[in-house]
């Protein structure tokens, strides 16, 4: 007996139309896989905490400062002595060096200029010759004015005695004793006399005018000659160069043996324990700096309060310098050039809403930073309007409330997304 297959087709369709079916569930499948695995969001990226700076949003009183760094403590105007050269001149000695405490008469350093003695010599020979001249004149203008106060006497003399001869002829006349022709004799005569005297008299009174003024003329020329003597002694002496006041010698900027121009500073002088702080304030940041704020200067060894002094019209090189008047007593070290840091107080805000000033970020602006989750693993970045800014803190005005934690570090690697997990 043979066994034979029977064909049986209509097992076959079924069995292709399962396959077909299968297929076909398996390709919705993998769309639906698809479509959900691209609508699926990124993961989070992780910070590392200890790498971030955070703080946490405060209510309470403000203080609105200013920064001024690069700064130096520089000598009062007042205690600095720059000491010019009066004339060219060359140094021959120096006796003091940088660092020694000098008082107003310690010589610095020996000049030398053999031209000025010889000038001074001239000066001083100029000034004899004119002296000599003043008194020689005065001499001759008094002997003429005796002379002519002589004359006059005679003159006055003459005038008196015709006078009283006229009065006496006047009253021979009258009574018939003498001839009318003698009386008007001697009445002319006394006429002439009185003009004459007059005449005298003024020219008197001009030449002793003129002598005053001849005698102005010549002490004119004494006066110049004995300033330009005083001058040449003054720069005989500038040639020992002294210290002027008393304080440290901080710059000597010559050695011996150079030859230095007229003008050009010699030595600086000053006295260290008076002294002053000069801040670089950036441009943007001094427009509400006021003379009489209050200031705090950190000499790095201490810190000094002060207020500031005067504030400097002009801006270089994008900041603004600030002087700031110490109040409080130098720390040990104190000394002029020495770097120092300040802050400036420009208001203090009563009742505000602030937060630790970010990385990056200006004041009345808004500023997108991650506020950190309740339970600390994660953060979400928000918009948050922020208001006057501090050196190390701003103003909140909307975005965060009272206890909210953010992260203040710069986050600019994670600009392209709005979520971060820490650990």
């Amino acid at each position: 007996m043979v066994d034979m297959d029977i064909a049986r087709p209509d097992l076959l369709q079924k069995r292709k139309r399962r396959l077909w079916i299968f297929a076909g569930v398996a390709v919705v499948v993998l769309a639906i896989a698809v479509l959900g695995v691209s609508r699926l969001k990124p993961a989070a990226p992780t910070v590392d905490r200890s790498t971030i700076w955070t703080d946490t949003v405060k209510r309470g009183p403000m203080i609105r400062q200013v920064r001024g760094s690069t700064g130096s403590l520089v000598p009062r105007e007042d205690k600095l002595r720059l000491i010019p050269a009066e004339t060219e001149a060359t140094v021959t000695r120096i006796l003091v060096l940088p660092g020694a405490h000098v008082e107003p008469n310690t010589v610095i350093m020996d000049l030398a200029y053999p031209q000025l003695e010889q000038e001074a010599m001239n000066a001083s020979l100029a000034l004899k010759a004119a002296e000599s001249d003043y008194h020689n004149t005065q001499i001759k203008l008094q002997s003429d004015l005796m002379t002519q106060k002589a004359g006059a006497a005679t003159v006055g003399a003459d005038f008196s005695q015709a006078k009283l001869q006229a009065q006496t002829d006047k009253a021979l006349y009258d009574l018939g004793v003498i001839s009318g022709l003698a009386y008007q004799s001697s009445a002319g005569k006394a006429n002439e006399l009185t003009t004459r005297n007059k005449i005298e008299n003024d020219r008197l009174t001009m030449n002793e005018k003129v002598i005053v003024s001849q005698l102005a003329v010549e002490q004119t020329k004494v006066d110049q000659a004995r300033a330009l003597y005083q001058l040449k002694q003054q720069q005989l002496a500038a040639l020992h160069v002294t210290a002027g006041i008393s304080g440290v010698l901080v710059d000597l900027p010559h050695q011996v043996g150079e030859h230095v121009a007229p003008g050009i500073t010699l030595a600086k002088v000053v006295q260290p324990d008076q002294l002053k702080a000069s801040l670089k304030v950036a441009e943007t940041q001094a427009r509400d700096i006021q003379i009489g704020q209050p200031a705090s200067i950190d000499t790095h060894n201490g810190v000094i309060p002060g207020r500031v002094q005067r504030i400097d019209p002009a801006v270089q090189n994008g900041t603004v310098t600030v002087d700031v008047e110490l109040t409080g007593p130098l720390p040990q070290g104190a000394r002029p050039d020495l770097s120092v840091d300040g802050t400036i107080d420009l208001e203090r805000m009563t009742d505000v809403l602030y937060v630790g000033r970010p990385a990056l970020g200006n004041e009345n602006s808004t500023l997108s930073l991650f506020k950190i989750d309740a339970d600390g693993k994660g953060a979400t970045r928000v918009p948050v309007k922020v208001g006057r800014a501090s050196v190390n803190s701003i103003q909140v005005i909307e975005g965060l409330k009272e206890g909210d934690a953010v992260i203040l570090s710069d986050m600019s690697r994670w600009d392209n997304v709005d979520r971060i997990r820490l650990e």
